[in-house]
């Protein structure tokens, strides 16, 4: 019986040695070496602090911001930041017949009338819409400029002026084919408190 066991528990230490320890700290060295800011959460640092990340949207909800895609998790955004109030991400399930989404996409245009009740132009999708993880930091362009004029005024700047930093913060298709142009919340929010 030995002679079977031997064999089993030297297997067992070589793959936990090859697969739990070695294989780990290579992937993570080459990351740390090749990738550091990806590796590291891609991290957005202000004045010596971190402010979010790059890729976990953040609640904004000040009329003098641009906002990101509703959460489904609402009223308990995503924080990764802030131990005490960590929260999952996660979908809703509600099906294009369920009433409960189309409750919630009301409450969504009813928010959005009231902050910017003058706005004639239509409501782009994925601002009323929640994601499917909670966690998507970045709008469409047409959501972004949508909310230009109601930032614009909340915030004393020509509407020129933010539709420039709008466009300047617009990301094309990655390689130029996959996905559709999109626009960092965070980083244009950023952007826009830089101007003042």
């Amino acid at each position: 019986m030995l002679a079977h066991v031997r064999p089993a528990l030297v297997a067992l230490a070589v793959f936990t040695l090859l697969t739990g320890l070695l294989y780990p700290l290579a992937v993570t060295g080459l990351a740390q070496a090749l990738f550091p800011l990806q590796a590291n959460g891609s991290l957005v640092q202000q004045a010596g602090r971190t402010v979010g990340s790059a890729l976990i949207g953040q609640a904004f909800d000040d009329p003098g911001y641009f906002w990101g895609r509703p959460s489904a998790t609402s009223p308990f955004p995503y924080n990764a930041f802030d131990a005490a109030s960590l929260s999952a991400s996660a979908g809703s399930n509600y099906g294009p017949l369920n009433p409960a989404l189309l409750d919630r996409v009301q409450a969504r245009i009813a928010a959005l009338q009231a902050a910017d009740p003058g706005n004639p132009a239509p409501f782009p999708v994925d601002l009323v819409t929640a994601s499917a993880s909670g966690l998507d930091p970045h709008i469409s362009p047409a959501a972004a400029l949508y909310q230009v004029p109601r930032v614009a005024r909340a915030r004393g700047l020509p509407e020129a002026q933010v539709r420039q930093l709008v466009e300047q913060h617009t990301e094309g298709r990655q390689f130029g084919v996959l996905g559709e142009p999109r626009v960092n919340v965070l980083l244009l929010n950023l952007a826009l408190d830089g101007l003042q």
